[in-house]
């Protein structure tokens, strides 16, 4: 079986490293908030180009602590607008309704599967305050119109980036393109930890300020709370495994680019589509994802065919239990995607031969 992401051989390609890592927060004896953690922040913030990098729980948590924050602020308040894309994963929309503000769903471009900048202007009103951006599987979802918007109508512009570590935008790496990220270094992520971990990153002090504090029973110094907070903060061995792996993220996802370009250039079967990259700095492929109409029938050869494979995601957030509200909506691009969306193994310790073994596989697929 060709495995979708081997995690084993993930970790295994810098063992040594991670194990001094590790060891070294061991024999520290010191395990929460220490210089692992000072480190990692200072090394992300300088990676992604902010002025600062905040570790925290995990990636829902980042981006519930950037609108904590913005409420905490008054930069928001409760009932205030949130434009989202309607494809995300729910942790976006679980961000912002847990702050007591509204999501607002639109539709994305069925070419790159990120938020369709020609349709976010229709759906501002007086309520709006933020448009959060998620980059999507890898892919860069920012474009100047979202930021000409941000500009029009006075809108904070906070990015998803927990799927797209390393990922650029003309020179630029995302998570530095609004005014506020979140960032999930969840195990499989392109930078993940060993457990669930996150971070924020902005050039905004007050928020960093803010959001440090929330994360932190909503202290700013010892037994003095003045918001009420909760507890999420990044361990000191996930910060020294994190930050070893920083190190090798780029060339990481130089592998990553090789096995895309391989598949895009490869896969022949006319009834599968593969991504479209226009340009290849704005894409880290955290996932690649292709669509096929027998989205099903085509994931049941591959499996039976040695070829693990995963959906991203079988149920869109309006469809789901929890947003009943909602589920009567229609986003028919959204329902399209989920339905067709099937995502191929990807990972940076794949071989020559397997990467060859998925594309003889998936062209020789006939329905």
């Amino acid at each position: 079986m060709i495995k979708f992401l081997d995690l084993q051989k993930v970790t295994a390609k810098y063992a040594d490293e991670i194990h001094a890592a590790v060891n070294r927060v061991v024999d520290s004896g010191w395990y929460l908030q220490g210089e692992e953690n000072k480190k990692f922040e200072a090394d992300y913030a300088e990676y992604i180009g902010t002025n600062f990098a905040v570790g925290c729980g995990n990636g829902l948590d980042a981006l519930i602590w950037i609108f904590r924050a913005y409420v905490e602020m008054g930069v928001m308040k409760p009932g205030d607008e949130v434009i989202v894309p309607a494809n995300t994963y729910i942790a976006s929309i679980l961000a912002i309704t847990e702050n007591g503000l509204k999501p607002v769903l639109v539709e994305p471009s069925l070419e790159n599967y990120q938020i369709d900048d020609s349709k976010i202007e229709d759906a501002i009103t007086e309520k709006t305050k933020a448009i959060l951006i998620v980059h999507l599987y890898g892919q860069c979802a920012y474009t100047d119109k979202i930021g000409e918007l941000c500009r029009k109508y006075h809108l904070k512009l906070v990015e998803d980036n927990a799927q797209a570590h390393g990922c650029m935008y003309h020179g630029r790496k995302t998570g530095s393109l609004g005014d506020a990220a979140g960032h999930s270094f969840y195990p499989g992520k392109n930078l993940g930890a060993f457990g669930d971990a996150g971070a924020v990153t902005t050039d905004d002090e007050e928020l960093a300020k803010v959001v440090r504090a929330v994360a932190n029973y909503g202290s700013q110094r010892k037994y003095v709370f003045k918001y009420q907070g909760r507890n999420s903060r990044l361990d000191e061995i996930q910060a020294a495994v994190l930050d070893t792996k920083l190190k090798h993220l780029d060339e990481d996802i130089a592998i990553r680019k090789q096995v895309a370009k391989f598949y895009i250039e490869h896969i022949a079967n006319p009834r599968i589509i593969t991504p479209v990259v226009k340009d290849w700095d704005a894409h880290v492929f955290h996932i690649f994802t292709i669509r096929c109409a027998q989205r099903d029938a085509l994931q049941q050869y591959l499996t039976e065919n040695g070829i693990q494979t995963v959906i991203h995601y079988p149920i869109p957030p309006h469809k789901q239990e929890c947003y009943k509200e909602w589920n009567n909506l229609s986003f028919p691009i959204t329902e399209q995607i989920h339905r067709e969306e099937l995502s191929l193994p990807m990972s940076p310790v794949m071989t020559e031969e397997e990467v060859k073994k998925v594309v003889e596989v998936v062209n020789g697929w006939n329905l």
